[in-house]
């Protein structure tokens, strides 16, 4: 009984293959139960996500001065560098403990979503950092496709719905880098926050410290297997459903004292639609019992910088 166990089940991506629709059944009860789904044999290869590791602290071991000649001043984080408390969450006192590098999608010159997504910034070295999350980049797109695909199903659409939205689709790869932190730190690396996107799909949540706050207002710790993927609901799929498929709160709590000096990486996958999309609640999440709370219909453009505003990374 998922609903008198708080805990979130391991589910294998492999399986969708073989049963389409008791996979996406099995996925959409979690989102609907949790908002979050723990997700294994996900498709991204592991030597591809060991490259991506090292990658990933070898930028942020860099000097300093050399990691902030990649930040872009009034980008909005949007395309390379985040400093060290940057960024907060909506409604929080205390900045987040976290530094971050942004990846979006390459697109061709001329493109029509040109001036909405901005050009990609590669850093000198280490070499081969643009190839390896060029190439991780793809894959969680390849995966995330899969994981729509069930949401569509189990939601009564088309297993494709999804694919015009995403295509060309405004997402973006965040390499994060939470430091040691003090023992009598007063911030949490990451506060409490919903995520902005339709979904997000996240390696490197097997260091201890995500939680998320359940039905009871207990926070929950989310502990994955091994190289399993932690897939969350974002606020864009929740305003879609109309809270059938709830964005939860979550959040990075600082270790216990003995890890207090160990450094925390990750890397989620920010899946958003084409700038261009329109976020129109669902007509089958729309009933007598449950009223659209949504009537006014947004573009993905727009909601995206209204978000991006409230959590401190563009100015008004």
């Amino acid at each position: 009984m998922l609903d008198t166990l708080a805990e979130i089940p391991a589910l294998s991506l492999a399986d969708q293959q073989s049963d389409p629709d008791g996979f996406a059944q099995a996925f959409g009860r979690s989102f609907q139960r949790f908002g979050f789904a723990v997700v294994r044999d996900h498709g991204i290869p592991a030597d591809l996500i060991e490259r991506a590791w090292a990658m990933t602290k070898a930028f942020f071991d860099l000097p300093e001065a050399e990691k902030r000649s990649y930040f872009v001043e009034g980008g909005g984080g949007a395309r390379g560098y985040t400093p060290f408390k940057t960024e907060i969450a909506k409604g929080a006192t205390h900045v987040d403990l976290k530094e971050f590098w942004h990846v979006g999608r390459e697109l061709a010159r001329g493109h029509r979503f040109a001036a909405d997504m901005p050009a990609n910034i590669w850093p000198d070295r280490p070499e081969g950092f643009r190839e390896t999350f060029l190439e991780l980049f793809q894959a969680f797109d390849d995966a995330g496709d899969k994981l729509l695909s069930a949401i569509a199903r189990y939601l009564g659409l088309a297993p494709n719905w999804f694919d015009p939205a995403v295509k060309d689709g405004n997402s973006v790869l965040r390499l994060l880098h939470y430091p040691p932190v003090d023992a009598n730190a007063p911030e949490v690396r990451a506060g409490a926050h919903e995520d902005i996107n339709l979904i997000t799909l996240l390696l490197g949540a097997e260091e201890a410290g995500l939680e998320l706050l359940d039905r009871d207002g207990k926070w929950l710790p989310v502990k994955p297997p091994e190289g399993a993927m932690v897939v969350n609901v974002g606020d864009m799929l929740q305003r879609l459903t109309n809270h059938v498929l709830p964005s939860t709160t979550h959040r990075v709590v600082n270790p216990p004292p003995e890890r207090r000096g160990h450094a925390r990486y990750s890397m989620p996958f920010f899946l958003h639609p084409a700038p261009d999309f329109l976020i129109e609640t669902l007509p089958g999440c729309i009933s007598a019992e449950r009223p659209n709370r949504y009537p006014e219909p947004i573009s993905s453009h727009a909601y995206l910088h209204e978000r991006l505003v409230e959590i401190g990374l563009i100015k008004k």
